[in-house]
């Protein structure tokens, strides 16, 4: 019997194969190979559909959070607000940009920041609130908005896992003032290599991070700031621009077996995802929680169901952070949460009878 994957792309480049061979052979002979009208397209019609004026590509999703806080003005001296329950490369590229990162616990039950506790952090030198839409799932908004107004801070929307994710009727990343995403190949919209975007209402924004991206540039060979090369590949962009038209298909159908995945394991001590009643799950992970997590996880790998565990080591306990000055019980939730939870497969090629087994399979490893 064939192995499970936590995640994999071959079943769908199979289905759609000619069209993106078709899209990757438009670049080539278009004789523009970086900066073209893929990448303008793509841009544009990413911003549509969050519903953003401004989108500016770049080279991965990490990237995207230094630009975009180098665009804010945030550097050496500022602190970031955010969580310490999310991939490295949030953190790593707050560090890039010269910014220093805060950290604030997570809800036991969506694993994304709590809003309740960003208020205490806030210091005198803080200049931005980093929210992660994690796992598909937007953090609580409308309140952290609130917070940021009134201490006038920005808010910088990081959706690398949280495509066509909603929070009252609004996609992630057209709330806070300037948002991130990556379309790494795992993504909801993964591309087949990296890339990233920045998006944002302001156009004075737009603007300066089409400089940083290239540069610092705005004509050929002259820099009017200090810049990055951090430009999203024509190809890629041409990749993305065959597979955006069917974001809501794949959402609905992660949805889908998020549905079959809650049902098979209602009742079997598993804590399961718990969608918040202010928007819509766009499900990038499933993940769940048992205290006996690497037992299970175990017993899945020898029946070849392949899970991941996002993250088993919070940001502010690992040794290249240290500095930071964080320790050992400073988040309990998060501590707790990361020795406990582990992510099933995920991605919409998965079968109906596929998920059967994952779930038999799961619920024999809880005996």
């Amino acid at each position: 019997m064939e192995s499970i994957n936590v995640w994999g792309y071959l079943k769908e480049y199979a289905e759609t194969k000619e069209e993106l061979l078709k899209a990757v052979t438009e670049v080539f002979e278009s004789g523009t190979l970086i900066l073209g009208q893929k990448v303008r397209d793509f841009e544009q019609a990413y911003s549509d559909y969050i519903g953003v004026k401004y989108g500016v590509g770049c080279d991965n999703g990490t990237n995207a959070i230094t630009l975009a806080l180098k665009a804010l003005g945030i550097g050496e001296g500022d602190e970031v607000i955010t969580v310490s329950n999310t991939a490295i490369p949030t953190v790593s590229a707050i560090v890039t940009a010269g910014a220093t990162p805060v950290f604030v616990d997570i809800g036991p039950e969506t694993y994304l920041m709590d809003v309740t506790k960003v208020e205490a952090t806030i210091t005198p030198k803080t200049k931005a609130i980093l929210p992660v839409h994690l796992y598909g799932q937007c953090v609580d908004m409308d309140p952290l908005l609130d917070i940021a107004k009134r201490h006038h801070l920005y808010v910088v929307e990081d959706c690398a896992q949280a495509h066509g994710a909603e929070y009252g009727g609004r996609k992630a990343g057209s709330m806070g003032d300037i948002s991130t995403t990556s379309f790494y190949p795992t993504k909801i919209l993964g591309a087949y290599g990296d890339g990233g975007m920045v998006n944002t209402n302001d156009e004075t924004l737009a603007q300066r991070l089409r400089r940083l991206r290239f540069y610092g540039t705005e004509k050929t060979y002259y820099a009017t700031e200090h810049g990055y090369n951090s430009r999203l590949d024509e190809i890629q962009a041409a990749i993305l621009l065959t597979k955006l038209p069917k974001i809501e298909q794949y959402i609905h159908r992660r949805r889908e077996i998020a549905a079959m995945y809650q049902e098979a394991l209602a009742g079997t001590g598993l804590m399961l995802p718990k969608e918040a009643p202010y928007g819509r799950h766009a499900y990038y992970l499933y993940v769940v929680r048992h205290p006996n997590r690497d037992e299970i996880v175990k017993k899945l790998r020898e029946n070849d169901i392949h899970v991941n565990i996002s993250y088993p080591w919070p940001i502010h306990t690992m040794k290249a952070y240290q500095y930071l000055g964080w320790k050992i019980g400073d988040l309990p939730e998060t501590e707790a949460a990361a020795k406990e939870i582990f992510s099933l497969p995920m991605y919409p090629s998965l079968t109906n009878e596929e998920i059967k087994r994952i779930t038999s399979i799961l619920k024999a490893s809880l005996c």
